[in-house]
C-alpha cells in the first residue's frame, strides 16, 4: 500500500504511508522540528490513547508500551501503554494528572482513527489537539499541542465492530512506523541548536529541518 507524498517540508496536516520506506525519517524531521518551534525549553508529554480491548484501538497503547521501553531522556513522559491505557473511562483524570506534574508540557497525542478505503494506513501529523472519540461519536476532552493518528480501517458504519475486527497486523506495523519515528524525534532533539539565534540567523523551520536532515544523513563523498 504506497501512497505518493507530495507535502513539502513543514506543511502541516503531514500525511504519510507507514509503508512508504522514508516514513520515520520524515515523521521523525517534522515532530522535532514541531518541538523545537514550540516546545523546546518545555517537558515533553506523549499521550498515546486507546485500548487494548479492541484491536483497531490498541494502536496508541502499542506505541505506548514501545516507547516507554526506548525512552529514558529527562523531562519527556509517556502516558498510555498496553498495561496502563488511557482510554474514554481516564483520559480526564490523566490530563489532570499531566497538569499537575507538569508545567506547561508540550503535550503530543497519538491515537487510532476510522477513515475512507483509500486512506487505510495513513499517518496523519497535525497542530492543535486530539478529539478522541470523534470517529464513534463520543465527547471526549480534547488533547495535545500536537496529533499524530494512525488510519487503521474504513469509518462510516459499524465502528466499534470495524475496530475489533481489524487486523492486527496492520496495527501493528503502523505502531512500529510511529513508534520508531518518536523515538528518534526524542533522541536528535539534542542535535538542534538552541532556540533563540543571533540577529540575521533566524531561518524558517523548512530550513531548520533541512539542516536537521544533513547533519542526520550526511552524504557520502563522490569518488
Amino acid at each position: 500500500m504506497y501512497k505518493n507524498n507530495t507535502v513539502r517540508i513543514g506543511a502541516l496536516p503531514f500525511k504519510i504511508d507507514h509503508t512508504e520506506p522514508l516514513a520515520v525519517d520524515h515523521l521523525s524531521e517534522r515532530v522535532v522540528g514541531l518541538v523545537h518551534e514550540n516546545g523546546r525549553d518545555r517537558d515533553v508529554v506523549i499521550v498515546c490513547i486507546g485500548t487494548d480491548r479492541s484491536t483497531g484501538d490498541a494502536l496508541g497503547p502499542l506505541i505506548g508500551s514501545k516507547l516507554s521501553a526506548r525512552i529514558t531522556r529527562e523531562r519527556v513522559s509517556v502516558y498510555g501503554t498496553l498495561d496502563a491505557p488511557v482510554h474514554a473511562v481516564n483520559l480526564k483524570d490523566t490530563i489532570t494528572e499531566i497538569q499537575t506534574k507538569h508545567v506547561n508540557p508540550f503535550v503530543i497525542a497519538v491515537d487510532a482513527c476510522l477513515g475512507q478505503l483509500s486512506s487505510v494506513g495513513l499517518i496523519t501529523l497535525a497542530n492543535g489537539p486530539l478529539k478522541p472519540g470523534a470517529g464513534v461519536n463520543k465527547v471526549l476532552p480534547e488533547v495535545g499541542n500536537i496529533h499524530l493518528t494512525g488510519i487503521v480501517n474504513v469509518g462510516g458504519f459499524m465502528e466499534y465492530f470495524v475496530l475489533q475486527n481489524t487486523r492486527l497486523s496492520v496495527v501493528m506495523k503502523m505502531a512500529d512506523c510511529i513508534a520508531d519515528a518518536m523515538d528518534r524525534a526524542v533522541a536528535n532533539l539534542e542535535l538542534l541548536p538552541a532556540k533563540s539565534e543571533p540577529a540575521g540567523m533566524n531561518r524558517s523551520l523548512a530550513e531548520r529541518i533541512a539542516a536537521l536532515r544533513s547533519n542526520l544523513f550526511p552524504t557520502s563523498p563522490s569518488n
